[in-house]
């Protein structure tokens, strides 16, 4: 038996699971990795900390599984996408990472959004600008810290960077770095042009290859086989950026499917062989693991972090017990509106989280059925635009945490007025980033691998009503919000 292993870094944890060549989990690891906010609008990651703790997880999920660390065929990384991670020229890491949930960069986007650079870009990348991108984060480095900016030896995003760790070789993964500004969608590679729009072009040339998916990238290094107990020149892919992966995982096979992803993130994303440039808004295009097909996606830092927030800061109670105390309340019947804009907005730049609505005989767990809706309105925003892309859409299939949370799950039935169907594969991260060192080494079923059970919810027509009502509340506090900013 063959076994692949796929790692997984997401805004909260890095996990690794090792995979035999079935599909079966043999091996599971997962740690925090903290998120450094020492300022407002910071969000940084230790580099070196990054890289110890992937390795301490490569080593326990090996441990885990029993298996010997030389049956390991490939190796895969799935990663949350944009942010930069800056090497200088020998190749160490140039202070913290900027992770794409970071906002120092909002006003160079403001000014950016004055000059109509955005529009100027978008039918050349196919994507937004906002303050997560490489280009904001590095053009804030260039106003700001100088001297960084010049010692520049490298650019990278975070599974290049651990790539890079594994093997010694610099890369930049296609279906992230096509989504970075600097990628010139139509010709399918780095373009100058978009560099000097952006009055970056001194560090274009810091950008190092681009290698597909499913591509073997490097082989493990000595130095890297001892640290995290695998076998040296073990074979490490391109990997995946981690909306890529969860919407493979969700097996996205036509457009009558969307998948939705609540993570840190929430993400709405949808498969298609074409770019239509018909639509009238500014659909985010990027490459995606299968050959000839792009990934849409609407995407806002807008999701179950603000109840991981909430519970680590007022709260002592278990999920399982505020899933019991939200599904006791009657559904959207409550008077609080929580807007989840604490690590960033899709209502625009500089909103803010806050409760709305709270009267002296609420509860904490009122907060809380708050909390859930507040996300789920916050999608809707994604979703709804999503529907005029791929307006076939009968199903959405739902990848993360939330998952779990059976009421959860069905107020989003319930709200959206739409079937989900869950699919029964505890990480989807890690399997995306598996099947793409499966590939690589030959193996033909991966396919077979992603046709798993589906838990589903089916929308329950009479509380639709009750939520849409409230939505339409949710939206009247934003836009009163907006006038603010």
């Amino acid at each position: 038996m063959k076994y692949y292993l796929g790692i997984d870094c997401g805004g909260t944890f890095v996990k690794t699971a090792l995979f035999s060549s079935n599909g079966k989990l043999c091996g599971l690891a997962r740690e925090n990795v903290s998120v450094i906010s020492e300022q407002s609008g910071y969000a940084e990651r230790d580099m070196e900390q990054l890289w110890q703790i992937t390795a301490k997880v490569i080593r326990q999920t090996i441990i885990n599984s029993g298996v010997e660390a030389g049956l390991i065929k490939g190796i895969g990384i799935s990663a949350q996408g944009k942010g930069a991670f800056l090497l200088d020229n020998q190749h160490k890491p140039l202070g913290r990472a900027i992770l794409s949930s970071d906002q120092r960069s909002l006003e160079i986007v403001k000014r950016w959004q004055a000059e109509g650079i955005p529009e100027k870009l978008y039918p050349l990348t196919r994507q937004t600008l906002w303050t997560g991108h490489p280009v904001s984060i590095l053009r804030w480095v260039k106003e700001y810290e100088s001297t960084r900016y010049h010692n520049i030896g490298t650019i990278l995003m975070s599974h290049d960077y651990l790539r890079f760790c594994l093997t010694g070789q610099l890369h930049c993964e296609e279906s992230n770095i096509s989504e970075s500004n600097f990628y010139h969608m139509s010709a399918g590679n780095y373009d100058i042009s978009l560099a000097k729009l952006l009055e970056l072009e001194d560090v274009f040339d810091k950008l190092p290859p681009i290698i597909k998916s499913s591509d073997i990238a490097g082989y493990v290094t000595p130095q890297a086989a001892k640290l995290c107990g695998l076998a040296t020149g073990t074979p490490v892919v391109g990997g995946l950026f981690d909306v890529v992966s969860t919407a493979l995982c969700a097996d996205l096979n036509d457009e009558t499917k969307l998948n939705v992803v609540l993570g840190t993130w929430s993400v709405v994303s949808g498969i298609t062989d074409h770019i239509d440039s018909n639509q009238s808004l500014p659909f985010v295009y990027g490459h995606y693991a299968e050959a000839n097909k792009f990934i849409v996606h609407e995407a806002s830092p807008t999701s179950s972090g603000n109840l991981e927030w909430f519970v680590k800061q007022f709260s002592h109670l278990s999920y399982e017990e505020i899933n019991r105390g939200v599904a006791a309340l009657p559904p959207a019947s409550g008077s609080v509106l929580f807007l989840p804009f604490l690590y960033g907005s899709n209502a625009g730049l500089g909103m803010q989280a806050g409760f709305y609505g709270m009267q002296a005989h609420h509860t904490q767990m009122h907060l809380l059925q708050a909390v859930y809706e507040g996300v789920l309105f916050s999608l809707m925003y994604h979703l709804e635009r999503m529907l005029q892309r791929f307006p076939q859409t009968q199903i959405l299939r739902v990848t993360g945490g939330p998952t779990k949370s059976k009421v959860w799950m069905q107020m989003l039935a319930d709200f959206s007025g739409m079937s989900l169907e869950i699919p029964q594969i505890e990480e989807t991260g890690c399997l995306g980033a598996a099947l793409m060192s499966m590939q690589a080494d030959g193996v033909m079923n991966t396919a077979d691998i992603l046709r798993t059970e589906m838990q589903r919810y089916t929308p329950n027509k009479e509380n639709f009503t009750a939520y849409q009502k409230k939505y339409r509340r949710y939206q009247a506090v934003v836009n009163a919000l907006q006038t603010l900013l």
